[in-house]
């Protein structure tokens, strides 16, 4: 009988513009992400979680998102909780 693992892979190579490379590399260090970002080669990450996933998808938004796209999510959000 064939075993089957239960243990999904978690490493991802995440395609990020070469120039925010560094400044999401350091963000995810800050959140204790396990990550790494070798010369010339892609950053990869480890998701082990669905939160992981929305803290990497966060940091990456806040370096490519327009600045009036940020400040319309803000907005929406005050909104959500002060009325």
């Amino acid at each position: 009988m064939k075993s089957f693992s239960s243990e999904i892979e978690s490493n991802h190579l995440v395609e990020v513009n070469w120039a925010d490379r560094w400044q999401v590399y350091q963000r995810l260090k800050e959140l204790d992400i396990p990550c790494s970002c070798t010369a010339n080669q892609p950053l990869k990450v480890e998701i082990g979680s669905p939160m992981t996933a929305v803290q990497l998808w966060s940091v990456i938004r806040r370096l490519t998102a327009s600045r009036q796209d940020q400040i319309w999510t803000l907005e929406c959000c005050w909104k959500n909780r002060y009325q």
